[in-house]
Parts: structure tokens; sequence; C-alpha cells
């Protein structure tokens, strides 16, 4: 999706890499990751189902999603703005095993094809916070883990904040409680469509056609909106998250500041937090096979 590209026009200075114990040599972790060691039960492979694509209506709404595996611990996958289940997760949900998962993707209200109706983006991240866990309500799940990249990360805090009862657990990454200046002076570099090359464009008007720049424009002006009135999305709903939770950083993400990952490990109790110091704001598709295995084995962690 768009900040797959976005993350390429800008990048940060260099890091170091640090190595650590076993087969995740580009990761740093913030405990010992023996809790994070490779999980045998888990395997590589991606023929093991299909993926599917259907629908289900979630109070007035149409909501796309797509299904594969039919394990015992289903899952949720949450994009980023604008972002579909396919565009933003197809190495994960492809991958993932579906003998212990059951994998769901959705297209957020407005996104992708959860259209009509057209994105609204007032309070939308608490919006498309309940119509998901409402999504997976009506899909016959009563628990379930989530996990968001970006604003779906955002999304899915709120969502686990809100319903501690329904989330078993919650892995998030390029993720933020609040929108800091650094995070607004990255969004103003991007949100003028026009500037952006052809390849940058493609992949959201293959989806949005002649409507992705005025849906852009209107993400850009929620955010501003957030950050004019104080910056917070969810800070304080930190406190009531009670699953086990992974939080991830790339330290090369060039759209969220490095900050927000420190402030979601200290304020979620049971949080687990990671530093990829190689990282970019796509690490799950630039490193799918470190991030599948990672996230597999928290997972299944007992």
């Amino acid at each position: 999706t768009k900040l797959i590209l976005l993350d390429s026009l800008l990048q940060e200075i260099m890091f170091s890499t640090k190595c650590v114990p076993g087969r995740f040599k580009h990761i740093l972790f913030s405990q010992s990751c023996s809790s994070i060691q490779a999980n045998q039960q888990v395997q590589h492979f991606s023929a093991q189902t299909s993926v599917s694509s259907d629908y289900v209506t979630v109070e007035d709404k149409k909501i796309h999603f797509v299904k594969r595996g039919d394990g015992p611990h289903p899952l949720l996958f949450m994009p980023g703005a604008l972002g579909t289940a396919m565009s933003d997760f197809s190495p994960q949900i492809e991958n993932f095993d579906g003998s212990h998962f059951t994998i769901i993707g959705w297209d957020p209200p407005g996104y992708g094809k959860s259209q009509p109706p057209a994105r609204d983006f007032k309070n939308f991240f608490r919006q498309d916070a309940e119509m998901a866990v409402k999504t997976m309500s009506n899909l016959g799940y009563d628990k379930f883990s989530l996990l968001g990249w970006s604003d779906g990360g955002i999304t899915a805090l709120i969502s686990a904040a809100s319903h501690p009862d329904k989330v078993n657990k919650l892995v998030v990454w390029g993720a933020n409680a609040y929108i800091a200046q650094s995070d607004i002076e990255m969004i103003e570099k991007v949100a003028d469509v026009s500037k952006w090359s052809d390849r940058m464009r493609k992949p959201m008007e293959d989806i949005y056609g002649s409507n992705f720049p005025s849906l852009w424009t209107a993400w850009c002006g929620a955010y501003q909106e957030y950050y004019a009135a104080g910056g917070d999305i969810c800070r304080e709903d930190l406190a009531n998250i009670t699953a086990p939770a992974l939080v991830i950083h790339g330290m090369k993400d060039a759209m969220v500041a490095e900050e927000h990952i420190h402030f979601l490990h200290k304020n979620i109790a049971r949080s687990r937090q990671v530093i990829w110091p190689e990282g970019k704001h796509n690490l799950h598709l630039k490193y799918k096979e470190e991030f599948n295995q990672m996230v597999q084995d928290f997972l299944l962690e007992e």
C-alpha cells in the first residue's frame, strides 16, 4: 500500500545492527529472546489451504474479508491507512500455519472491497475498532487475537482496550497512541499526491481509481485534526489492555517516530517490545519469514 512506497521516500539515517542469539539475528529484543525462540510446531508452507474471499453484513455495512485455515486460534489482520487485507498482509495470510490458526483479514469500512459506503474519517479509529470486533462476532468468533499494522495497529489497540474479554493476544507494529510533531512533518511531506511518481500512485489508483486523491487528502486532514486537538488518539486506553501484547518497531521506519514503541511498551502492562534495527515501516514484508515465525511463536505461547 501507500505506506510501503512512502517509506522509501522518507528514509532516516542508518542504524547499526545488534545481533541476538537464535534465528532472529536482525532483531533487538527488550527482554530475553528465549521466550520467542522458534516453536518447532510452526512450519513454513503456503499451500495448506487456499485464501477465500467473502462478505459479512455488520450493522448497515457490507464488510469484505478473506479467510484461510481452520485452526483453533482465530486471528484478525487489520490493515493500515487505505490498505486492504491482501495488499497489506499477503505474506502473512498466505503463510501462517492454518492448522494452528484461522486467519482472517478485513477491509475496513470504506476501504478496498468494503465500499460503498465511502470512507468516513470522523472518529475513524474508534469506529473501526468497534466494527472489527463486531465483524469477528458476526463471523462466529467470541475470542480472537488481533494483528494490526500502522493505522490498523491503532485500531487494534483500541479494540483490545475496549473489549478485553474478547482479545486473546495482541500484536501491533508501526503503530502509535498519539501523534507527535515529527509524525505530522512526515505526513506533510507526502500529502500532495500530484507530486508522487506514477509508481507510487498506481497501487492506490488500482484500488480507488479517481477517488484516491480526495481519499488521501481526507486521511491527511484527519491526522492533522487529531494533532491540532492535542495529538491524543488512545493514550488512556492502553491501561485497559489486559491481553499479552507484542509491540514491534523498525528503527528505520520513516512514517512512525521511535518514541511511540517505548510509550506503548511502558503503558501496556503485559507487553513485550521488539525493535528491528534494520526494519522500515513495512518490515513484515521485507523480513516476512522472520516476522511470521516470531509472531506465530508468540501467539502459540501458553
